[in-house]
């Protein structure tokens, strides 16, 4: 098995290689599966992430889930912690690491999330997950509070068969990739 760090750059060389288009259509393909589940329909409030370069792009589902009428919160990094706002077009911002962020200031509780969408470097089919390193989402998820669907959504040429994990490490519920 691979080390964390290998990994992690052979995903960056992996994707690197893939088209706007590539990623365009695989975002198109996994957002309309995962639109097509019992937890998206139910869902009233669904977490997202602004979509970094070497991430799977989310700007056409923050829109369109918006549009559907879902409370859609999105994160903010604030010191070693992620916390979750409101998402609105007009309020967003580069923060963190260079991610766009929410610039509001009434927080949205862990519990009252009913999906979240978690990104990773690498996943494994069976959910598992490895991050970018700084440990936020699963810091996020083992809140006692937090009691959402974990959804994780992968380009193809992010899943392992095998990835090191550590007992720390949550697993997706459900993965979704194209």
């Amino acid at each position: 098995m691979e080390d964390k760090k290998s990994i992690r750059s052979e995903v960056r060389r992996r994707i690197k290689l893939m088209s706007e288009d590539d990623k365009q259509t695989a975002a198109r393909a996994i957002f309309e599966a995962v639109e097509a589940t019992e937890e998206f329909i139910e869902a009233e409030c669904v977490a997202l992430f602004a979509a970094m370069w070497d991430e799977v792009p989310t700007n056409e589902a923050l829109e369109r889930w918006r549009i559907l009428g879902k409370r859609v919160v999105v994160p903010r990094v604030e010191g070693d912690i992620m916390r979750y706002y409101d998402y609105s077009p007009d309020q967003m911002r580069e923060g963190a690491f260079g991610i766009m962020e929410p610039v509001g200031d009434v927080e949205v509780e862990p519990s009252a999330i009913d999906l979240m969408i978690v990104p990773a470097r690498a996943f494994t089919p069976r959910g598992e997950r490895l991050g970018r390193g700084g440990g936020f989402y699963d810091k996020y998820m083992s809140q006692s509070e937090f009691r959402a669907t974990k959804f994780g959504i992968a380009f193809a040429s992010q899943i392992f068969n095998t990835l090191p994990t550590a007992p720390h490490d949550i697993a997706v519920d459900r993965l979704f990739s194209a």
